[in-house]
């Protein structure tokens, strides 16, 4: 994820992307999470794992706590993990890492009905070159949820759904870092952020590049398609420009000083469950102590793309003429 209270590295040329698709869900139902075998978690019955129902998301945030986690929820953590949250500078920011990749393996061990040490994450195929730096996921399984991780600012999201999905939190930017991002976005974007005043241009900025990340992410090449590529403005009717295809792409409810966006690799809309995770249920005993309460819950509806356009043979043939591929790897899984 990149920040916005930093300037932009320079950006490679937009990778030469092929067709899409859903992977690791084409032997189940979308929505349907299948546990596999291993012993259930601590206080989780046999046979019960956290589901989703077709056609929802779920969004989980929670504030990144004070407190050091428990050496027992470090331990659920791989070397790789807990060698990177040993290399922040800054304590709040290891605390925030930790708390993030404890509460990431705690929940989808909750869907896979597995122990959180039990959960094996790695990289899928970056669509660019192929090489294992694309989007992070769930290895030894083919039935296992998608999933996105982000944290901005002591704020944390964490995305689960049936198919590939992006997440991104960001703290809003003063209006000089928007500014000077601005510049690296998709020229019908420039546009309609350039008639804003200094006040209403970060938060107007936030949401946009937030949206961006999200889709990114979803994609899992990271900025390596550059932040140009794609349209993802406000623009609407007939001279909205062409939007990714079969991607919804959306702005999610957030704490004030925070946007945030999830990006769908789905045509259909879809149901977003948005819950927050009490810092002090995060490193119970009992991981169930994450999903029995839904009193921090709340249900929003994400509506299907407002357009979308089907590129032809003759325009991805026409597109790709005479462009060669490139890659940067994306920044490591936050």
């Amino acid at each position: 994820m990149t920040r916005l209270d930093a300037a932009p590295g320079p950006l490679g040329r937009p990778p030469r992307i092929g067709p899409l698709r859903a992977t690791g869900s084409a032997t189940r139902a979308k929505g349907e999470f299948t546990p596999v075998g291993g012993p259930a978690p601590p206080g989780l019955p046999p046979g019960t794992v956290l589901g989703a129902e077709p056609g929802e998301l779920q969004i989980w945030t929670l504030r990144g706590p004070v407190t050091e986690p428990p050496p027992a929820a470090i331990g659920e953590l791989d070397d790789r993990e807990r060698e990177r949250a040993n290399a922040f500078v800054r304590p709040q920011g290891r605390l925030t890492y930790l708390s993030a990749h404890i509460a990431l393996r705690r929940i989808l061990a909750l869907h896979l009905g597995i122990a959180p040490a039990q959960v094996s994450l790695g990289r899928a195929p970056c669509p660019c070159c192929g090489a294992p730096h694309g989007r992070p996921v769930v290895t030894g399984t083919e039935s296992s949820p998608h999933f996105s991780l982000s944290h901005s600012r002591g704020l944390v999201a964490i995305a689960v759904a049936a198919v590939p999905v992006g997440v991104d939190v960001q703290g809003v930017p003063s209006a000089d870092v928007a500014r000077l991002c601005v510049r690296k976005l998709h020229v019908r974007e420039r546009e309609e952020l350039a008639g804003l005043s200094r006040e209403e241009l970060p938060i107007a900025f936030a949401r946009l590049w937030t949206r961006k990340e999200a889709y990114l992410k979803g994609l899992g090449t990271g900025l390596g398609r550059g932040l140009a590529a794609d349209y993802l403005g406000d623009a609407e009717g007939e001279e909205e420009p062409d939007r990714p295809d079969e991607w919804l792409v959306r702005n999610l409810p957030c704490e004030s000083g925070h946007v945030a966006a999830v990006a769908l690799l789905t045509a259909h809309g879809h149901r977003a469950v948005l819950r927050t995770v009490p810092a002090d249920r995060l490193y119970r005993d009992d991981i169930t102590a994450l999903a029995v309460d839904t009193s921090h819950e709340d249900r929003v509806p994400l509506l299907v793309p407002r357009r979308r356009h089907t590129v032809t043979r003759a325009e991805e043939d026409a597109r790709r003429k005479g462009r060669e591929p490139s890659c940067r790897a994306p920044h490591p899984h936050r």
